[in-house]
């Protein structure tokens, strides 16, 4: 049996910074709080800054996105808020770009959270296209049993 109910405040959580862009002079990022990391399970809430573009991905485990505020594309679908989004382990989706306003989002993904690229080649072609450059990845603070294996695309 677990420990019961967890309970946990977003006032209470720290910021994580988990990807970073230039766009012209401005910097855009997507930020993180999260809520519930085990190896069974990831819950986050984000905010991306306007006009923030996530490549193409999968998960290695079946993953949840709720549109809070804001709004994005998937692909050629506009995300707005209310908008849930599910994906199956193994399977891609995206790119996303985030609106005017930026979005907020509730994430949940049941397993190894980590992503893996589905157009390298897709990606680097938008990001030439709306002259935006991938800044180092902000280092993040992972647990301890599982590995930071982002990349560019990942």
């Amino acid at each position: 049996m677990g420990e019961g109910p967890r309970f946990r405040h977003l006032d209470d959580e720290k910021w994580q910074e988990v990807r970073a862009q230039q766009h012209g002079d401005r910097r855009v990022s997507v930020r993180e709080k999260w809520l519930e990391f085990t190896p069974r399970c990831l819950s986050l809430y984000a905010r991306w800054d306007p006009g923030m573009i996530v490549h193409a991905h999968g998960h290695k485990s079946d993953h949840l996105v709720f549109v809070l505020a804001g709004e994005m594309t998937c692909g050629d679908v506009l995300c707005t808020k209310g908008m849930h989004v599910w994906l199956e382990k193994g399977e891609s989706f995206g790119p996303f770009v985030a609106g005017p306003e930026g979005v907020e989002l509730f994430e949940v993904m049941m397993g190894d959270p980590r992503s893996w690229p589905a157009d390298p080649e897709g990606f680097d072609a938008l990001l030439e296209e709306r002259g935006v450059r991938m800044l180092p990845n902000p280092p993040i603070d992972m647990p301890d049993w599982i590995e930071d294996t982002r990349s560019k695309h990942a």
